[in-house]
């Protein structure tokens, strides 16, 4: 039976050396994306008056990169069939950096929505392509372990990537972030190019490798499971904010101030860095088991948030939890394809990029007319049994093999 693997798999027994030079190199190029992708999030106010339009309108630089990356996860392997997975990484580094200096100078709207297009195809093609590079890297049998150093580069960002861009526009004028990040991702080409070996693409590079590989016995089931865990996060996470208002200060039930809000969410940002490091040491061997149970628990940790509301404490806890677990959930569904589908990688690869972006949206969608019409105080519970339906799928797509 022809394979469609784009690695060679090691011999019993051997154990292939890390290049740990790479995996950082991946990390780093990680971080610089989901930077630069939330990067007008942080600077929105300066950007808009600097454009001449409003927050709405120059908030849609990231919808327009998550429609573009949505798109580029499927098509990305069929535009480049035979190019070698580390020059397309290098490319996609570059076209990173040109989007962002394009950014930085563009003169209008239009423009810098047209330079994000870049943007969005680098994200999606990193992602996709990131399970052969790892698994290039480390070999197929610590897949988990490699993957988690381009998640942590992405849990990295949450954490200090993205509040570092908002620190930077506060001193600096924000066309000068936009420069700045422009430069680091041409840095990052130099160095994948230097650190990673070459991984020759997938001999068979086909949206009928795509649909093939959807057939087989628990996979369409288990990217549903994968499309309800990340739609439930998002449908939550997206309105955390408002959530995180509800919280009682103290005993006489006063909100918390603003500077709370924040250190809770920079609490939910620590636990997705951790998670990512103790996760990532073990999961190639019981990445079945946190295929429902970090779901589980990221329902439990939504269902708390609402109902613990009186006390800050329990609140931090549980925002640690969630960001634990979900920060985690990459790993665990990357090194589910590596595991179940050896030969399919850069198809389930793509598969799970186009699933996080379908939910993402979907989410922005449906959480938005929720809470104008029902409210927070819905939306977490409708969150929660999202989450736990989308553990129960998963968990069923493990018995489907």
């Amino acid at each position: 039976m022809p394979t469609t693997a784009p690695i060679p798999l090691a011999p019993a027994g051997v154990a292939q050396k890390m290049r740990y030079g790479g995996l950082i190199a991946l990390m780093m190029m990680s971080f610089l994306l989901v930077t630069a992708e939330f990067l007008p999030n942080g600077v929105l106010t300066e950007m808009a008056a600097g454009l001449g339009v409003s927050a709405g309108q120059a908030g849609q630089t990231v919808t327009v990169t998550a429609l573009v990356g949505l798109v580029a996860a499927l098509t990305v392997g069929l535009v480049f069939p035979r190019l070698d997975r580390r020059s397309l990484l290098v490319w996609m580094a570059i076209a990173a950096a040109v989007s962002n200096v394009i950014v930085a100078v563009a003169p209008n709207l239009v423009i810098v929505l047209a330079a994000r297009f870049f943007l969005g195809a680098a994200i999606s093609a990193f992602w996709t392509m990131s399970i052969s590079v790892a698994a290039r890297i480390a070999g197929p049998e610590r897949l988990g372990r490699a993957v988690m150093f381009a998640s942590a580069g992405a849990s990295l960002a949450t954490v200090a990537g993205v509040p570092l861009g908002v620190f930077l526009s506060g001193i600096l004028d924000w066309r000068v972030v936009f420069a700045l990040a422009g430069a680091a991702s041409g840095l990052v080409a130099i160095a994948l190019r230097a650190l990673l070996p070459s991984v020759p693409a997938a001999p068979s590079s086909s949206l009928a490798i795509v649909g093939d590989t959807i057939r087989r016995p628990g996979v369409a089931l288990a990217l549903v499971g994968h499309v309800l865990v990340v739609l439930g996060h998002f449908l939550a996470y997206t309105y955390i904010r408002l959530a995180l208002e509800r919280v009682q200060a103290g005993p006489d039930g006063a909100p918390v101030d603003a500077a709370t809000i924040v250190l809770l969410l920079a609490l939910f940002g620590a636990g997705g860095l951790i998670g990512n490091i103790v996760i990532g040491m073990v999961v190639d061997r019981s990445f079945a088991l946190f295929a429902v149970l970090a779901p589980v628990l990221m329902a439990g940790a939504v269902f708390a948030t609402l109902l613990l509301s009186t006390s800050v404490v329990v609140v931090a806890v549980v925002a640690f939890v969630w960001g634990f677990f979900f920060a985690s959930w990459l790993i665990v569904v990357n090194t589910w394809v590596g595991h179940r589908m050896p030969d399919r990688l850069e198809a389930g690869g793509s598969l799970v990029v186009v699933g996080f972006q379908l939910a993402i949206m979907v989410a922005a969608a449906l959480g938005g007319l929720l809470v104008d019409t029902v409210g927070v105080e819905l939306v977490y519970p409708i969150a929660g049994t999202t989450l736990l339906l989308g553990a129960a799928v998963f968990g069923a797509s493990n018995r489907a093999r």
